[in-house]
């Protein structure tokens, strides 16, 4: 079969593309070492961990100097905004969510490009709402992810050979969702998110279009029910 490697898979839309993709990959785990993360994996039938900390590159370095192919590599990774102003937003919150989200994904990107031309694979980046629009408090987050979109778009320009597909989620019931709720000051409502399970569905739906087909661009948006 063919292999994946899908970051953050730990848990949320992570682990639920894992368990959309195990079907028909062989798939690489990746995540901070965590008993979660052992779980999935022994759940999932020739599931392995890939435990690196993305913006550790010295053991990302290492760890991906075996992969010698690689059919498809999600990129799931990254971290939430506090949701303060710009006025009000530290230095050290831009670096860390930039770190994250964009440094650490063109990192991993870099170290596996020889591996995705190889198997003339396919790069999926699992990107956000707010790589689209920007709303008040969520400034930093949205710069973030617009530049995860420009790594995207500019791979897609300079490697013919692979696939490259960003996809645009609106807000999705997870525990990071509950916490930004919390911030916000509202009851937390299920029913007025997307599901992990719908995101990861789009995402399998992509790398299993078929050859001569380019899904560039997912956008999915909550349909309150």
């Amino acid at each position: 079969m063919p292999t994946a490697l899908i970051t953050g898979a730990s848990r949320g839309v992570g682990a639920q593309i894992a368990r959309a993709l195990a079907p028909t990959h062989d798939l690489l785990l990746g995540g901070r070492g965590s008993a979660e993360l052992d779980a999935l994996a022994t759940d999932l039938e020739g599931a392995v961990t890939f435990p690196v900390d993305v913006t550790d590159y010295e053991a990302l370095d290492a760890a991906t100097e075996a992969i010698g192919s690689l059919d498809v590599l999600v990129v799931n990774a990254g971290i939430a905004s506090s949701l303060e102003a710009v006025a009000d937003t530290p230095v050290e919150e831009w670096r860390a969510l930039m770190e994250t989200n964009v440094v650490a994904a063109a990192e991993l990107t870099r170290l596996l490009l020889p591996a995705l031309r190889t198997a003339g694979g396919h790069i999926v980046y699992v990107n956000s709402g707010a790589g689209m629009n920007v709303r008040p408090g969520w400034t930093p987050y949205a710069a973030s992810k617009f530049a995860l979109r420009a790594l995207a778009d500019g791979v897609r320009a300079e490697e013919p050979s692979i696939r490259v597909t960003s996809v645009f989620p609106g807000r999705i019931d997870t525990d990071m969702q509950r916490d930004i709720v919390a911030v916000e000051g509202r009851d937390y409502d299920p029913s007025q998110f997307l599901r992990p399970e719908s995101v990861a569905a789009a995402v399998a739906h992509a790398v299993g279009s078929p050859a001569d087909a380019h899904p560039t661009e997912i956008v999915l948006r909550p349909r309150p029910h």
